[in-house]
């Protein structure tokens, strides 16, 4: 694959608790210059990125990271996510639900997020490094039944990021409608270019520019 295929698949992220404004700029310099599929940046941001950058497609996190925030907060972040100009939601699950095998809540939280998202991008985040691959399968059946638009890995908060093997137990067990964002760990040319082999339309990095340009 071509650097500029690569980066078509790339959400260049920063999602730093001290991220600044220059640092988010500058991310979202990059990404339009390579022409990645978004920045992924803090709720925080969004509003000035969307004023500085009108064209860039800009994605963002909601229940970030660990998921456990009421249905209620996570649908209030989204609306406000959306209303400052972002264009696709990376939710994080409540893996206490997961836990407790209420996957009937997993899938009525996720439904209700794709309900407020409309036609924007959802994607949601599993955080596989907490998860049993029973649970990961479960969650692949309820990200499919809830019409999220993308399953994803990890928030890179966790104990471990993105992992082949568990691309392919996603490829296996989601619905045909649902698309795969490996996040979490990237940090070779040859990572991006075989989870893309796997399956995955989006790569969730913040390592990616400086990999591929060698920087």
């Amino acid at each position: 694959m071509t650097n500029a295929e690569i980066f078509g698949y790339i959400d260049h992220t920063l999602l730093s608790p001290t991220a600044t404004a220059m640092q988010i700029r500058t991310l979202c310099i990059e990404a339009v210059g390579y022409k990645c599929a978004s920045v992924c940046i803090p709720p925080c941001y969004i509003k000035q990125v969307h004023k500085e950058f009108p064209d860039l497609n800009i994605c963002t996190v909601v229940g970030f990271p660990l998921g456990y925030s009421s249905t209620e907060a996570k649908i209030a972040e989204t609306r406000q996510a959306l209303a400052d100009g972002a264009n696709e939601i990376d939710m994080v699950i409540n893996l206490t639900a997961v836990k407790n095998e209420d996957y009937d809540t997993v899938m009525d939280e996720i439904g209700q997020l794709k309900t407020v998202c409309g036609d924007h991008i959802l994607k949601v985040i599993v955080e596989t490094c907490y998860l049993t691959t029973d649970e990961k399968i479960m969650l692949c059946n309820a990200v499919t039944t809830a019409g999220a638009d993308y399953i994803k890995t990890s928030t890179g908060f966790g104990t471990g990021g993105a992992t082949f093997d568990d691309i392919r137990l996603f490829k296996q067990n989601i619905g045909r409608n649902v698309k795969i964002k490996a996040a979490g760990g990237i940090k070779t040319r040859e990572d991006m270019e075989e989870f893309i082999r796997l399956g995955c339309s989006r790569l969730g990095t913040s390592s990616g520019v400086k990999i591929l340009t060698k920087r």
